[in-house]
């Protein structure tokens, strides 16, 4: 870690205390509220007022879309494991924290467990997790400096902030707490008239999206001209991601002295530009500017990061490599766990401004790979790091460009504890995000997953129901059940793999859709109706580093699983820290010809609570493939995949891929053997 990474360190002292405030009548209201579909929703209040552009579609107040089926039970799981836990476990986000008037961590993790802990609290009506959710934002609402400054007073950071305002923006979605916007305007008018002698730095340049993001949302409601002066200069101060992508020189993997990262000085500029969760809250640094500018030039820049991360960095899983800092396209180096939900909250914004199909399917290939990947199966510890060839999870200095040894292991704070804050907001952020608003007074399946959204839609109460086992299945089923008949567009999004797409209404095919774009149903909808969709799950190969070759069906992406021997570092109570090492070989080379894998099955088997665990995978690819010998590992990682295509004299075996996520470790980029 550089020496900034080690100032990190300075806000996070402090140790668990005891007692918490009394529940004001705010709190208590706010316990007692269930946002089961009875809170219309006014797509007024939601369409941007101008100046500002407008936005394509609008992202649903917190509440009004749900998970169902094995979606829900993922957040089950994940309340049931660290997120519901965590402040009993860690002092960091426990009774002491500054975010709650103590003298212990008084800098991001406060924030960054409460941007997940409160909407999993609303999307799962559960009171107990509301109650310490509140708890945070409580304090922080009556806590407000006379100045309008918020949080607590002994860390005067912008970039914490950035955070909490994300909070509180969510919070009033879901509750409409008359507290709130008074709030964030006396904070907001605070900081224009503060940055002039004290202007962004540090975390807060480089993340200066965030924030703008709740300007915008907060212009919406109030028409105070001088947020926008705000989200202006915020823009000013910030790092320049456009121009940093439109003439991109981060070709190569990073090294310590490349980005000038000095033990006992700040990092660099480069480090903070090449830094991976920068880059992922980066990628909504364009959308945002879009509606402040109206160009096309700002709507189209994230198009050219993903281009540029993918054609340099990018990971089968979905991601880009940057562990901590870029670090080429071997599928040996790893992605941040924090990169993984910060790109998935990037593109979710994203594509609710821009309506751009391609970012939803960015977005399901990361939530169906890389964030349970990520995860023990209970979500009691996670990674800091994941490799999509991950053959031992040890303490080992190798591959990464920046990081410690404790990288890849999975536990409650592995090599850093931001991750253990703030990735708990990546499943119910994008349950939310499902459904969608459009502008012309619609509804948007924007992505896929067994989900119910409740919405107004003029003067009448509109219920739909999502029944699916995607994405371990290509059928969709859709029932729309409208209070009384009334007549508006739902738009479909149809991947841009899903070639041969079928959708029927009531039974009736409609027109075929084209892949890559939102398709659109006209109608008058009658309570009962019902749309069926269909995506073909074809097998794909992609081509990656050195002309190694993964697999994928849907969005998701398979591996070879490799035998795992789990051994306990840490006893840490309901948690623990592991280390898990390979007990089977993983060397294999994929046979391929001409872009196609030899004898290739798919298995498919009913769904678990837990979808994405290897015992009783829902869906199996069986492939012929021969030991390569040759490939081996190097300090606990394997070897970068030697340049396709292999020969090997190895007899040919039947090996079995599961998805992605299910294989803790794993091979996912393979060498191809044409022989």
């Amino acid at each position: 870690m550089n020496s900034r990474f080690l100032t990190r360190r300075h806000f996070l002292q402090g140790a668990a205390g005891t007692g918490v405030a009394a529940l004001m009548p705010h709190v208590c209201a706010a316990l007692a509220s269930s946002t089961n579909g009875s809170m219309p929703t006014s797509l007024d209040l939601k369409k941007n007022r101008s100046p500002l552009a407008p936005s394509a579609f609008y992202l649903l107040p917190l509440g009004q879309v749900k998970p169902k089926g094995w979606l829900r039970m993922q957040l089950q799981t994940q309340a049931d494991g660290l997120t519901g836990h965590l402040q009993d476990i860690w002092p960091d986000v426990g009774p002491n924290s500054g975010w709650l008037g103590g003298t212990g961590e008084s800098w991001e993790r406060g924030p960054y467990y409460l941007d997940g802990l409160l909407p999993l609290a609303f999307l799962l009506e559960d009171s107990q997790l509301k109650a310490k959710a509140l708890r945070f934002i409580e304090w922080t609402l009556t806590h407000q400096s006379p100045d309008g400054m918020i949080g607590p007073q002994s860390n005067k950071d912008w970039w914490p902030r950035m955070v909490m305002v994300k909070v509180l923006a969510q919070y009033y979605d879901a509750t409409e707490d008359p507290r709130v916007v008074p709030v964030l305007t006396k904070y907001f008018h605070y900081q224009l008239e503060s940055l002039s002698h004290r202007p962004l730095e540090s975390w807060g340049k480089f993340r200066w999206q965030d924030e703008v993001l709740v300007i915008e949302w907060l212009f919406n409601r109030t028409g105070d001209p001088k947020l926008l002066d705000l989200a202006r200069l915020l823009q000013q101060q910030g790092f320049n991601w456009s121009a940093n992508f439109s003439n991109f020189q981060f070709t190569e993997r990073c090294s310590r002295e490349s980005i000038g990262l000095k033990k006992g000085s700040p990092p660099s500029e480069k480090a903070m530009a090449t830094h991976g969760v920068n880059n992922a809250q980066a990628l909504k640094a364009g959308p945002v500017s879009y509606l402040l500018s109206g160009r096309s030039t700002d709507a189209n820049a994230i198009l050219q990061q993903l281009k540029m991360l993918d054609e340099y960095h990018g990971l089968p899983n979905g991601m880009f490599s940057a562990d901590e800092h870029l670090a080429g396209r071997n599928p040996s180096q790893g992605i941040e766990l924090c990169a993984v939900v910060e790109q998935m909250f990037s593109l979710e914004q994203s594509l609710a401004i821009l309506g751009f199909a391609e970012l939803g399917d960015h977005l399901e290939k990361i939530a169906y790979n890389a964030l349970p990947a990520a995860l023990t199966d209970d979500m009691r510890a996670h990674q800091y790091n994941q490799e999509p060839n991950q053959v031992e999870c040890s303490l080992h200095h190798t591959p990464w460009t920046t990081d410690g040894p404790e990288s890849n292991l999975f536990g409650l704070e592995p090599n850093f504890g931001c991750c253990t804050a703030n990735y708990h907001q990546g499943w119910p952020k994008f349950a939310a995000s499902l459904w969608m608003a459009s502008a012309d007074g619609g509804l948007v399946a924007a992505a896929y997953g067994p989900s119910e959204v409740h919405i107004t839609l003029g003067d009448t109460n509109v219920h739909v129901v999502e029944e699916t086992d995607y994405p371990f299945r290509g059928k969709i089923n859709i029932t729309v059940n409208p209070a009384q008949s009334i007549s508006f567009p739902l738009r479909l999004r149809i991947p841009s793999w899903a070639t041969g797409a079928t959708i029927k209404v009531n039974g009736d095919l409609q027109e075929s859709p084209s892949p890559g774009s939102f398709t659109r149903l006209d109608r008058n909808w009658q309570a009962g109706d019902k749309v069926e969709v269909e995506f073909p799950m074809h097998v794909r190969t992609v081509s990656g580093y050195k002309g190694s070759v993964s697999l994928e069906r849907g969005p998701l992406v398979f591996s070879l699983p490799v035998k795992q021997d789990w051994l306990k570092l840490r006893d840490r109570g309901f948690t623990a820290d592991w280390q898990v090492y390979p007990a089977s070989a993983w060397n294999y080379a994929l046979i391929c010809k001409e872009g196609n894998v030899a004898d290739l099955r798919v298995n498919e088997s009913a769904l678990s609570d837990r979808p994405f665990a290897e015992e009783g995978a829902p869906v199996t690819l069986q492939v012929s493939a021969r030991k390569l010998v040759e490939w081996r590992e190097d300090d606990g990682a394997s070897e970068p995949p030697p340049q396709s295509p292999v020969k090997t004299a190895e007899p040919v075996e039947t090996i079995q891929l599961i998805p992605y996520a299910a294989a803790k470790l794993r091979i996912t980029s393979f060498p191809n053997s044409t022989t």
